[in-house]
């Protein structure tokens, strides 16, 4: 019997294959100059086809988005034809792909503006590093400076640019967006009280501090449609001075806010807990009640895991992260019970074409993810 983890799953006007999704992975790959997606890129989505959903990699939506090095854009000419080319490749294999959009606001580095320094809501210290390479591609992890907080007047812009992102997108070839508000990146940082510490109509109350959010959901989805618009959240991470204690409010507040707008879909980041929290499950609860549309949940997962909280409802889809990484054939993988290969996190940023598209599929399913 095939249980609802691999039937066919209706998302608005997409057909899934199944209830699998691949999540954003930062890989760190883009060509230089000009981070532009390659063919390199193409091969490694479209061995992962799939995938009832690949939501592809946190892309910069404007050149004062960056945090980190090798990351693609989706704001230049090359970097749209660049992405055609991994659309077009995942699309001839099957597939269906979103593209996440980001500004990574004060996860980044000097080094990135040209020795300015990165922008926040509020000019408060990241408890975090970003990774940062240099000429050879090669790179470690280093400290960022104090931000620079956003002036009121600052701010339709960005919003502007997350717009103009999702239209790019929509161009090369994407089925739809996911909007990046969770994980300490700008959104998210607009969202806590421990980051936004502002007086103006977007600090303060919980109300101000979701309008970044709303301007920016609003202004994706009038220029691309609800149906392709979806939203990540991470409302139970606490890391790198993101312990708000009105963080889960805040979310369920966001989450009956998309609900209202209709997107696509909502996406939850949770924490890899094992075994997973009675606060996890509340959470769930919790933004279900308040977004009853297509939800997605990520946070080290596993097929028992995946198909319980589908069953009590609780999530429509599921998302792999690093299993992804090292098994193009995972939905495959997981149905039939084969053993899974183990990703080399030596790999997993920067690099060429080892530990990215060479991890072979299963031989069973050998002809399902060419390299």
């Amino acid at each position: 019997m095939t249980t609802p983890l691999f039937q066919p799953f209706a998302l608005g006007a997409l057909t899934l294959a199944n209830r699998i999704v691949m999540p954003p992975l930062t890989r760190a790959r883009a060509s230089q100059p000009g981070d532009v997606p390659n063919a390199m890129n193409a091969a490694y989505y479209a061995q992962r086809a799939s995938a009832g959903l690949i939501i592809a990699e946190a892309t910069d939506i404007s050149p004062d988005a960056k945090g980190y090095s090798l990351t693609p854009g989706i704001y230049s000419a090359a970097q749209i034809a660049g992405w055609r080319g991994v659309t077009d490749a995942v699309h001839a294999a099957g597939g269906r792909i979103f593209l996440q959009i980001w500004h990574c606001g004060r996860t980044s580095h000097a080094h990135f503006h040209g020795g300015a320094l990165p922008v926040a809501p509020s000019a408060v210290p990241f408890a975090g590093q970003i990774w940062l390479a240099g000429p050879d591609g090669k790179g470690g992890m280093v400290d960022c400076p104090t931000p620079r907080a956003l002036a009121i007047d600052e701010i339709p812009a960005i919003v502007a640019d997350f717009r103009q992102a999702a239209l790019n997108a929509i161009a090369a070839g994407f089925d739809g967006v996911e909007i990046h508000a969770a994980n300490s990146y700008l959104i998210d940082q607009f969202l806590r009280s421990t980051s936004n510490q502002r007086n103006d109509a977007y600090g303060g109350s919980r109300e101000n501090r979701l309008r970044f959010l709303r301007e920016v959901v609003d202004a994706v989805i009038g220029a691309i449609g609800a149906e392709r618009t979806g939203v990540r959240l991470s409302p139970r991470n606490t890391s790198r001075g993101m312990d708000c204690p009105d963080s889960i409010p805040t979310a369920v507040a966001a989450a009956a806010l998309l609900s209202e707008r209709g997107v696509a879909y909502l996406h939850t980041n949770e924490p890899e807990e094992n075994p997973p929290s009675e606060a996890a499950e509340a959470c769930r609860i919790a933004l279900r009640a308040a977004f009853p549309g297509p939800m997605i949940v990520a946070g080290a997962y596993t097929k028992a895991r995946a198909e319980e909280v589908i069953g009590k409802g609780q999530a429509d889809l599921v998302a792999f992260g690093r299993p992804f990484i090292a098994n193009p054939d995972l939905p495959a993988r997981l149905q039939h019970g084969w053993p899974l290969n183990t990703p080399d996190a030596s790999t997993f940023f920067g690099g060429a074409a080892e530990g990215y598209i060479t991890y072979p599929a299963h031989a069973a399913n050998s002809e399902a993810c060419p390299a």
